[in-house]
């Protein structure tokens, strides 16, 4: 009996003893567990709770680097890497970083500076006197080929890209022409406006269509390309639902030039042969007292003929009918200032550059491509699309005090005979919306100066 409680007494000692070390061991390892999480940061448990799960926010696997700048809220697509980007712009000498651009007067484009620089851009700027200043799309840039053949001076180029897409068609499209193009590559530097807020975040080249494209027809290169951009249509559904920035371009395209005097055209205006080297001792020896814009009568010409090599060749083909005043059939008044009979009529005594006459003459509406110092009044980039872009700028420099004086023998073409009723309707609505943007222009035109010389300011009712 006793025996047996010894025995008893023995198994509750031990079992108590066995107790008291697990609770010894447990606490132990609960304290090193402790100390291990305290002091551990880089171990990513197998397993975490995504308190973003329900806005589809990726965490990181363990192992894998931190992005503690990245926005969770963003969503998660496919990117070009920036280190591509960076590649492409090593490569091509792009000077393009899209987060780097700089803003307009009205903050809703982005503006690129030189994004590509004609190889000979800066010595010709400092060879000639006048520079080249245009715009365009992508659907008329191929002009550039004719223009750099007659243009011996510097080019400077402002296009405008809608969308991602059209960017990197644009940008594939301008090294196409360098490669093709020695007198573009040398002699072009090109800007780019993009939307602001909503235009690409991103661009990319593709680099292996670009070795393909044949340099023998330009014209059927960049028809593709508009294709792709407009889903298998010409024309842009992005001209009527978003309307082209001419006069951002503009003065974009001006602003870049590096000569004192400027030739302001659309990339669709040709220049004749030899107007930059006639223009450097026209302008040398430049005798206006005041302010002064040289036009250069433009016409328009049958595609079916060749370009004209002179004057009197232009004239040739005018009284057959195969040229004429540039938008004669369609807004008259455009270039009726310029009084094209007495320039047709003015006798060259040689190929030097001189004044034949002065605009005397002057109406709203008028709209010559002129050059000028780059002193003139800016384009109003309130004008927006299609009507009031060129004539609005050129009434405020009318009103500011500026001549106009017309050069001969030198001219410039644009090819078509134009007809209204090719006009797609959407640029009579454009035309109307800038119209009523118009009564605002003129009053601050007739406040700024304090002067209305035609009238502008007298209501309908008192003319009558």
């Amino acid at each position: 009996m006793s025996h047996n409680l010894v025995s008893d007494g023995y198994s509750k000692w031990r079992v108590w003893k066995i107790s008291i070390l697990i609770l010894i061991l447990l606490t132990a390892y609960n304290v090193f567990l402790t100390i291990k999480l305290m002091t551990t940061t880089t171990d990513c448990p197998e397993s975490q709770e995504n308190i973003l799960d329900s806005i589809k926010f990726r965490q990181p696997e363990c192992g894998e680097d931190q992005q503690p700048d990245q926005d969770p809220f963003e969503p998660d697509e496919p990117r070009i890497g920036s280190e591509h980007q960076d590649q492409l712009v090593e490569k091509y000498q792009l000077n393009l970083n899209l987060k780097l651009g700089r803003s307009d007067n009205r903050i809703a484009y982005t503006l690129f500076d030189h994004v590509i620089v004609g190889d000979k851009f800066v010595q010709l700027s400092d060879t000639f006197r006048t520079c080249l200043a245009t715009q365009s799309s992508l659907d008329k840039i191929v002009s550039l080929v004719e223009s750099s053949l007659h243009w011996a001076g510097p080019i400077s180029l402002a296009v405008f890209a809608g969308s991602e897409k059209e960017l990197n068609h644009i940008l594939l499209f301008i090294l196409y022409l360098r490669k093709c193009n020695s007198r573009i590559k040398d002699k072009v530097s090109f800007h780019i406006a993009i939307l602001k807020g909503n235009g690409p975040k991103r661009f990319s080249i593709d680099e292996e269509r670009l070795g393909r494209l044949s340099c023998m027809n330009p014209m059927a290169n960049m028809h593709q390309l508009m294709m792709e951009i407009n889903n298998n249509r010409m024309m842009g559904p992005w001209r009527h639902k978003l309307p082209y920035p001419q006069n951002l371009l503009r003065n974009l395209a001006r602003k870049n030039c590096h000569t004192k005097y400027i030739f302001l055209t659309d990339v669709d205006v040709i220049p004749v042969k030899g107007m930059a080297e006639g223009l450097n001792e026209f302008l040398a020896e430049d005798k206006c007292r005041g302010k002064c814009a040289y036009v250069v009568p433009t016409y328009e010409v049958d595609e079916r003929v060749l370009f004209p090599e002179n004057k009197t060749e232009l004239i040739r083909m005018a009284s057959k009918g195969l040229a004429r005043p540039f938008h004669h059939k369609v807004f008259i008044y455009n270039q009726y200032a310029t009084n094209f009979s007495r320039w047709q009529n003015f006798k060259d005594p040689d190929r030097t550059i001189r004044v034949s006459h002065p605009v005397t003459n002057f109406e709203f509406l008028y709209e010559p491509f002129y050059i000028a110092t780059d002193d003139v009044p800016p384009h109003d980039e309130r004008f927006v699309g299609y009507g009031y872009t060129r004539n609005t700028q050129v009434y405020e420099m009318f009103v500011s005090g500026y001549e106009f004086q017309v050069l001969s023998p030198i001219f410039s073409c644009h090819w078509g005979l134009q007809v209204k009723k090719n006009r797609p309707p959407w640029r009579e609505h454009q035309n109307n919306q800038n119209r009523k943007l118009f009564d605002q222009f003129k009053k601050e035109i007739f406040a700024k100066y304090n002067k209305d010389p035609l009238h502008m300011m007298v209501s309908k009712n008192n003319k009558n």
